[in-house]
């Protein structure tokens, strides 16, 4: 009798150790296609299976007002102008005064420089007081100056805005920064600071 009852509960226990494994093995099938599938959605790119993409280029050349390519361009203002061909480029390096104003116009499209204050009146920008200059969102001081670019033709926004004396005024270059970490475009020490910085090293 003993013995009868010792085998059933040698065979019990082999049903429960069987059923147990068979859990284990369910669990660990599960885990492994979580996993999988964890792994799946990170080697997705972001945003619904689109890569990120950089700002699309859209610069004009300031010559014939094609569409600019990258691979043609020359240093202007420390920075870099572009333009659609060999022709147009020679053009804006023989007289570039000629085409400042698209130039310059260019430099802020293409965020090479910045805006820091109000184009017509030299005073600073208000955010809320603002429009659109071929493309680029400019800032004014206050109403008066917004509406006096408003009312005027497309080219004539153009003079106001980017012409030299109005460029000077409301923009400055960009800072770029490095591969170290370090912005570039710093503006340099005059001759003065850097001997007074000598005499105080020695």
């Amino acid at each position: 009798m003993i013995r009868w009852t010792m085998l059933l509960m040698l065979g019990m226990a082999s049903v429960c150790c069987l059923a147990a494994t068979i859990a284990d093995d369910k669990d660990k099938d599960s885990t492994d296609e979580k996993s999988e599938k964890a792994d799946d959605t990170d080697a997705k790119p972001e945003k619904d299976g689109k890569k990120p993409t950089e700002d699309k280029f859209t610069a004009k050349c300031p010559v014939s007002g094609e569409a600019a390519v990258k691979e043609q361009l020359t240093a202007y203002k420390e920075k870099e102008v572009y333009f659609c061909c060999d022709k147009c480029k020679a053009a804006f390096e023989a007289e570039p005064t000629k085409f400042e104003v698209k130039a310059n116009h260019q430099l802020v499209q293409t965020k090479q420089f910045k805006q820091t204050k109000c184009p017509i009146s030299g005073a600073d920008f208000v955010k809320d007081q603002s429009t659109k200059v071929a493309n680029v969102n400019v800032r004014f001081c206050c109403e008066k100056c917004k509406g006096a670019v408003d009312a005027a033709e497309a080219d004539a926004k153009l003079e106001m805005i980017f012409a030299e004396k109005a460029f000077k005024t409301a923009f400055v270059a960009a800072k770029v920064k490095s591969a170290d970490g370090d912005a570039k475009g710093k503006p340099k020490a005059d001759k003065a600071e850097k001997k007074a910085d000598k005499v105080k090293a020695e």
